[in-house]
């Protein structure tokens, strides 16, 4: 925990020991490899021959400093939130002082596991600045972008309970402490809880979200049921068929984070591995995560978590969700939400069932993308999001 005022926000730049990048150069020499799957591709896991290409790469052509300096051309700080340090990176718009119909809104964006703030990094130009790319000025946003508490830069937690309701207060207090008396928000993966969450906590700061994850299961009721399409029912049996296959890190993550922890904390390629699994079955790509997503960017993102230590407290996450102390939320929120549906993405949402639960204003079908839509599809985020805030300003 940091010795400065509890409320300051202080700025921060990434300035990585080089001994902890020789050590990496060292641990990635040492590995240690197991035998090969009895099943093809990846039916088993992420093959050998792809990890050792991968890690080999990772060894010798990343460049950590030239994305360290690429983090660093954005303004960051950190600041102290009921008793965790809390990284961010908060960037001015500048059309922040224009007349007041086209002034920046502030918009928070978080991200998930096993994700990261590098996951903005590409919309965070056209999104403040769209008169640069192509855009309407009355379009753009100051973005706040943190880390969730015990993920990359905002480092280990050091208590229990930081579940989405405790990180959903923090955000509040954070944008609280920036001035922000009126934002939108906008998440994915546990972003997306936690921006829900944001908007109960804050109903009258949190003017409307933005959604690229939204679950929807199959109704109880007979009548729901049946008024739910083919192509309803398709979406809700390809996500049923999945769970059992792909739910097995969250298992692990939300009964045995610390076990966990030793090994992806010990092994550079062992974090490597459970994070790079994720983004070959999360993302819209046939073969190998880079159909989807750049080598350097996957595993820049990589970095944050080995540089940080926090395989074991961004697990954690998952246990706090699974033993959280007050019960879920039941009413239906008046926040008006937009969804946007990426066309790859293993859970998509079924609007039928998200309008039951959530003040639907919103919602798009885009061709292309997965589960990281900001990082794989950064046009058609950018276009989707710009589009659903323009009433709201």
């Amino acid at each position: 925990m940091s010795e400065h005022a509890p409320t300051a926000i202080r700025p921060f730049r990434l300035d990585i020991p080089q001994a902890a990048l020789d050590d990496l150069a060292v641990r990635l020499d040492a590995t240690r490899w197991p035998d090969g799957p009895t099943a093809p591709g990846w039916t088993q896991g992420v093959p050998p021959a792809y990890l050792k290409e991968l890690a080999a790469y990772w060894r010798t052509t990343y460049d950590w400093r030239e994305h360290e300096a690429h983090l660093n051309r954005f303004p960051q700080f950190m600041t102290t939130i009921d008793g965790a340090d809390v990284h961010f990176l908060h960037i001015r718009s500048p059309e922040a002082e224009a007349e007041a119909e086209a002034r920046a809104l502030p918009l928070l964006i978080t991200h998930g596991w096993p994700g990261s703030v590098v996951e903005f990094l590409d919309v965070i130009g056209p999104l403040t600045d769209p008169r640069s790319f192509g855009g309407a000025p009355a379009d753009a946003f100051d973005l706040v972008i943190p880390s969730i508490p015990g993920y990359g830069l905002s480092g280990p937690t050091t208590d229990a309970g930081w579940d989405v309701h405790r990180v959903a207060g923090a955000w509040a207090e954070l944008m609280r402490r920036l001035g922000y008396q009126r934002y939108g928000a906008q998440g994915g993966d546990w972003g997306h809880a936690i921006t829900l969450e944001l908007a109960a906590v804050a109903p009258g700061q949190v003017v409307a979200i933005h959604l690229n994850t939204l679950l929807t299961l199959p109704p109880d009721d007979p009548a729901v049921a049946a008024e739910l399409t083919a192509d309803d029912w398709a979406r809700l049996d390809r996500l049923l068929a999945s769970e059992p296959e792909m739910s097995g890190y969250a298992k692990i993550q939300g009964t045995r984070p610390q076990t966990l922890a030793y090994a992806l904390t010990d092994s550079p390629v062992g974090q490597l591995a459970w994070i790079v699994e994720k983004f070959k079955e999360w993302t819209d790509s046939t073969h190998v995560p880079e159909d989807a997503v750049s080598r350097d960017r996957l595993l820049t993102n990589v970095m944050l978590y080995w540089l940080t230590a926090t395989a074991g407290s961004s697990a954690r996450h998952y246990w706090e969700a699974a033993h959280a102390a007050g019960a879920a939320r039941t009413e239906r929120p008046a926040t008006p939400t937009g969804v946007a549906v990426f066309a790859a993405d293993a859970a998509r949402p079924v609007r039928r069932l998200a309008e039951r639960d959530h003040h639907i204003v919103h919602w798009s079908e885009l061709p292309r993308g997965g589960h990281f839509a900001a990082m794989e599809q950064p046009d058609l985020f950018t276009a989707d999001v710009r589009t659903f805030f323009r009433r709201f300003r």
